[in-house]
């Protein structure tokens, strides 16, 4: 009870928006009117969407390349992330080894591949998204996870990896909390960014090489014409002779997509600015990202301006799979969210939160992207990111290019590329499957991990469900 009055009293005050959004940003581009024509017309103004453009002008400068999205750019999960840009492109090396152990170590390596060239364009195009090159510490907080992180570490090291174990004493002396048993550092998996900024700044990049982009211009419809495509957006439409959708968890226009996709919620706290004492409480002083080793985890960071981000744990699904600015808030994530921090951090009690929002993540069965193309090869695709779409969606760009260009790359020549996840069933039994999964996975975190049968049939089938 006196938790949760504190946790009400914490988020008294927390404005429900994105904190990354709650800035000035860029002035909002024209949105479409009229008929205009392009040689590929990109569908989202996301991660996905802004990569793709800006490697096609800088593969073929004088490609005529048009992005559509619906509202604004990085409005979506692109600016409601917690700004964990990754190495990996199979959501974890323990999930690449499982899924596809004959080329994790190329997949591996184009990962890291992936993650240099991120820093380089954000240096080539002095584009400040406030990257921090400190790595992610995931910790134990339960005796049966530190076996786990044990494991963890000996596959990293197989793979050259950059990780270290660290004990109780070790964890603590990093970040200062009472609930952590042990950790494991991988030094060199992860950047820090802001979100927000990312976003624009690759928009800026790409205006600046010639591409066209007009906002508040949601796509309506995909057609045949001629041999081109045609796309009607805004109060116009854009004929191109290539089309690539990357609109993640939002309707894609192929109607193949959705059965590869379900929409997840998740949701983020970020308190007001840590104070010098406060700060001195926690430590941080290397700033790493942090994520605990439950499934059903949080991941938290520091702000530049030493606010905490505070998310994850829940990952809800609504019946019907419906993405609706209805399903944004959600008080009682909020309320666990809260008492969890303060859990974490007792240190920090009276501590406020200034900002409260939620994203959508376009989750599919193995976690990781899949692609595809339509229309004889046309349109091109990109989607399934499972949360880890900040540093992926350059690599899934470039590889949807690929096949929108027909070019046979190492990159398009994987077996991660080539096939597809399996499906999710349609509704109503997606919603029972999906709602079963979420409280087998709370059950196994309550039960030393346990998974029970139910889980261990998803395992044995491919299929999961995760954040």
């Amino acid at each position: 009870m006196l938790t949760d009055i504190r946790s009400r009293q914490a988020l008294a005050d927390a404005e429900p928006v994105p904190f990354w959004l709650d800035t000035a940003g860029p002035e909002p581009g024209p949105t479409l009117a009229g008929r205009i024509e392009a040689d590929l017309v990109v569908v989202g103004g996301g991660y996905s969407g802004l990569w793709t453009a800006l490697l096609a002008k800088e593969r073929d400068p004088a490609r005529q390349v048009v992005v559509l999205e619906s509202h604004r750019v990085g409005y979506a999960a692109s600016g409601r992330n917690g700004g964990f840009c990754s190495a990996s492109l199979t959501h974890g090396l323990a999930n690449g080894v499982a899924r596809w152990p004959d080329e994790i170590a190329t997949l591996e390596r184009l990962g890291r591949e992936n993650l240099e060239q991120i820093t380089t364009t954000l240096a080539r195009y002095a584009i400040d998204a406030e990257l921090e090159p400190t790595g992610e510490i995931e910790v134990a907080t339960q005796p049966w996870q530190l076996e786990d992180l044990r494991r963890l570490a000996a596959l990293l090291a197989q793979y050259g990896r950059d990780a270290v174990l660290l004990d109780r004493d070790q964890v603590r002396a990093q970040v200062a909390s009472p609930t952590y048993l042990g950790g494991l550092w991988d030094r060199t998996g992860t950047v820090l960014v802001n979100p927000a900024r990312l976003a624009w700044g690759l928009a800026r990049a790409a205006a600046d090489l010639g591409v066209e982009i007009f906002q508040h211009s949601p796509a309506a419809g995909l057609e045949r014409s001629g041999a081109g495509m045609t796309v009607a957006a805004g109060f116009g439409e854009v004929r191109a002779e290539k089309v690539a959708l990357a609109t993640n968890a939002y309707p894609a226009l192929l109607r193949r997509v959705a059965h590869f996709v379900v929409p997840v919620w998740d949701y983020v706290l970020v308190t007001e600015p840590l104070s010098a004492q406060q700060r001195s409480s926690i430590g941080w002083h290397a700033r790493q990202g942090m994520g605990d080793a439950s499934n059903q985890f949080h991941y938290y960071r520091l702000t530049a301006d030493d606010r905490i981000l505070w998310g994850g744990y829940d990952a809800v699904y609504y019946r019907g799979g419906r993405v609706s600015p209805d399903n944004e808030h959600r008080s009682e994530t909020y309320l666990t969210l809260a008492a969890n921090f303060l859990r974490t951090f007792p240190q920090l009690e009276g501590l406020r939160f200034s900002h409260r929002w939620g994203g959508v993540i376009d989750t599919c069965s193995r976690f990781s992207p899949f692609w595809g193309t339509a229309y004889g090869g046309r349109v091109g695709y990109v989607a399934g990111y499972t949360g880890l779409g900040v540093g992926a969606s350059r690599f899934g760009a470039e590889v949807m290019l690929d096949l929108l260009d027909g070019r046979r790359t190492e990159r398009s020549s994987l077996r991660m590329v080539r096939s597809k996840p399996l499906p999710f069933p349609p509704e109503p039994l997606r919603t029972g499957v999906i709602q079963l999964t979420r409280a087998s996975i709370a059950q196994a975190d309550a039960n030393e991990g346990r998974r029970n049968l139910w889980l261990r049939t998803l395992d044995r089938l491919g299929l999961g469900f995760d954040s």
